[in-house]
């Protein structure tokens, strides 16, 4: 098996990354010249084979990693800009690694969703973006050159962007606008905190180690306050980090189901995987001058924005606004590792175990709520109940996607939030008990979901639909439907279960940095 590693090793990131590139290039310009059941081929064959490479890159990454820089499977793409110091360098750490493949395995799902479960007009074209938009998200936690990791963002947001106006809900105009104006912002705040930390770093290189190299030993000196802002600022805002928080759940509500499930799963962690990879990992003074705002502005986000979850009464729009709010679980692990002054990374560690499950779980929930909203013809709560009657192996899956996101014990993102708890353990009794409620308050909105769409009695409205529909309507899960939420909650539960596959890898790559 190792030999087999090394000998395409280099090829491994090239190929997990160009064959969605490529096959969704194919669909954009000539999918509907195609045969249907070609187009569907050509398509499902974009999205399963990522996983599969980051299986094998997963399960190899110990002995292919340098021990010196701790990445493994680097390979160099001259693009003929190195010149400005950009070169398309691909490679994997411990906390790239486990991203790559959440957007691998999310990827695969919402892939499967939107090919056999959904009924779009175009269909061609909307796989092909999704295919592009994946590509993009596997090129972002691929690079290891700053620059092109900011562009393979941006690249992704172009057909996120398309397929929402295209294809959204209602009100898609308007949530769609929205979040271009925010994460345009936002990502110009972004960009301006790495131009500064390149211009810092001497202006050669935009790649992660020549930085780090430059930087760490001495710092930014005074820059770091406005690096540190910058940074914070600008990729908070592409995570929906208090309170620049308004564009996120109206953009995943109104959203095609599979494009909510990789924009709130993947998409939305380049934020805090760029605040992790350069602002922890680079200019780690600039993080922690800036420690006391982000703890606050975390809080915000899973208290005030806890409370408007547990008021809201549209599945969707609440798993949206649930999503938002655990952000600000992952924020203050990163405020841990700020508060202590830089010298304890495991607030850090449990941040990315913590993106990891979320991704997971979030995409689950809305993969079922399109299972919903296809027996039911809604997602008022109003108007749901009861469904555990009829869909019950709909209603297993459901009551299990809600509480892998509540952090129940046994799913991954249970050993993320305790990690987060346990690193910020030195704070007041009080502050601590700000960020445990985000505990209370999950546990609250995601029980009374539960009950409000599975249990109780079923509306009279309901009732008449199902009569009206038949048997077809009133059926349990297919076996598409089932393979996605098996997929996503079963990595889950795997991760749940054997915590180390990420957590050794993760606190290997700090502990380098560190």
């Amino acid at each position: 098996m190792s030999v087999f590693i090394d000998a395409l090793s280099a090829w491994f990131l090239p190929v997990a990354l160009f064959v969605p590139l490529g096959l969704g290039a194919l669909l954009l310009s000539c999918g509907r010249r195609l045969p249907v059941a070609l187009a569907r081929g050509v398509a499902l064959a974009g999205f399963v084979a990522p996983p599969g490479v980051a299986g094998v890159m997963f399960f190899g990454f110990a002995g292919a990693m340098d021990a010196g820089t701790g990445y493994a499977f680097e390979v160099a793409l001259p693009l003929g800009v190195e010149a400005w110091g950009m070169l398309l360098t691909l490679g994997v750490n411990g906390i790239s690694l486990p991203l790559f493949a959440l957007a691998a395995v999310v990827g695969a799902a919402a892939g499967v969703q939107a090919v056999c479960l959904c009924e779009v007009e175009r269909a061609e074209v909307f796989w092909g973006l999704l295919l592009v938009m994946l590509g993009g998200m596997l090129g972002m936690f691929a690079s290891v050159d700053v620059f092109f990791m900011y562009f393979f963002h941006e690249f992704a947001l172009v057909p996120t962007f398309i397929l929402m106006l295209v294809w959204g809900g209602v009100g898609r105009r308007t949530a769609a606008i929205q979040m271009a104006v925010f994460l345009t912002l936002g990502a110009m705040v972004a960009l301006a905190g790495i131009v500064l930390v390149f211009l810092a770093a001497g202006g050669t290189s935009f790649n992660l180690l020549a930085l780090r190299a430059a930087l760490v030993p001495g710092g930014v000196g005074a820059q770091a306050g406005v690096i540190g802002g910058l940074l914070l600022f600008g990729f908070g805002a592409l995570v929906s980090l208090f309170p620049m928080h308004s564009w996120a759940a109206p953009a995943y509500t109104e959203a095609p189901t599979a494009v909510s499930m990789l924009h709130a799963g993947v998409l939305k962690k380049f934020g805090l995987y760029g605040l992790v990879q350069l602002g922890v990992g680079v200019v780690p003074a600039g993080v922690v001058e800036w420690g006391g705002v982000l703890f606050w502005l975390a809080v915000g986000n899973v208290v005030v924005l806890g409370l408007v979850t547990m008021s809201q009464r549209h599945l969707k729009e609440l798993i949206g606004w649930s999503s938002v709010m655990h952000m600000g679980l992952c924020f203050l692990g990163i405020a841990a590792f700020a508060l202590g002054g830089g010298r304890d990374v495991s607030g850090v560690g449990a941040a990315v175990m913590l993106m990891f499950g979320h991704g997971l779980s979030v995409a689950a929930l809305f993969a079922l709520s399109h299972g919903v909203y296809a027996r039911t013809g809604t997602l008022e709560f109003a108007s749901l109940g009861g469904l555990a009657g009829r869909a019950p192996v709909l209603a297993g899956f459901f009551v299990a996607a809600m509480l892998a996101g509540m952090g129940l014990p046994g799913f991954a993102n249970f050993w993320g939030e305790l990690g987060v708890f346990v690193a910020l353990g030195a704070l007041p009794v009080w502050k601590l008990a700000l960020a445990v409620c985000g505990i209370v308050i999950s546990a609250i909105y995601g029980l009374r979901a539960v009950a409000w769409v599975c249990l109780g009695r079923e509306p009279v409205a309901l009732a008449e639909r199902f009569a009206r529909g038949g048997a077809g309507l009133s059926r349990d899960m297919v076996l598409g439907e089932r393979f996605v939420a098996g997929l996503l909650l079963g990595v889950s539960l795997l991760v749940g279960f054997c915590p180390w596959l990420l957590g050794d890898m993760i606190h290997g790559a700090l502990a380098r940095l560190f």
